[in-house]
């Protein structure tokens, strides 16, 4: 990861995506070496901590935020969570690869069918509480 270093790292999820919250309790279990604050998309938390981004958007696509302010949406926010694992660093350099690159779009794909089988249509679920 360029730029600004990365100490911490925010992930948003959808709390009521099935598939969200089963790689919320993965990524919870596996060994940090850039800790990770799991934190529900468009929650009061998030709103409260994030006032400035599309929370309505974190309903939709898996964001992360960095401590310095980073915004990973999307396959980039995947790779990022992947990057600040213990065992999975390198995988992760390897899918911000253009040689990745397939791989990480196909992961994408999947997971978003996946979530459109198991979660509940987007209508209610992607509206930001009030």
């Amino acid at each position: 990861m360029g730029g600004i270093p990365v100490t911490g790292l925010t992930v948003l999820y959808d709390a009521r995506c099935p598939l969200c919250v089963h790689l919320r309790h993965w990524l919870s279990r596996q060994p940090q070496l850039v800790p990770l604050q799991l934190v529900p998309a468009a929650s009061a938390e998030a709103m409260a901590r994030f006032p400035g981004i599309d929370h309505r958007a974190t309903l939709e696509e898996i964001t992360v935020i960095g401590d310095r302010g980073q915004i990973y949406r999307g396959p980039a926010a995947w790779i990022v969570c992947l990057w600040a694992l213990a065992g999975h660093r390198a995988k992760a350099n390897w899918l911000a690869t253009p040689a990745g690159a397939p791989f990480i779009r196909v992961a994408m794909l999947s997971a978003a069918k996946y979530r459109d089988v198991t979660a509940p249509p987007c209508g209610e679920r992607c509206e930001v509480p009030g």
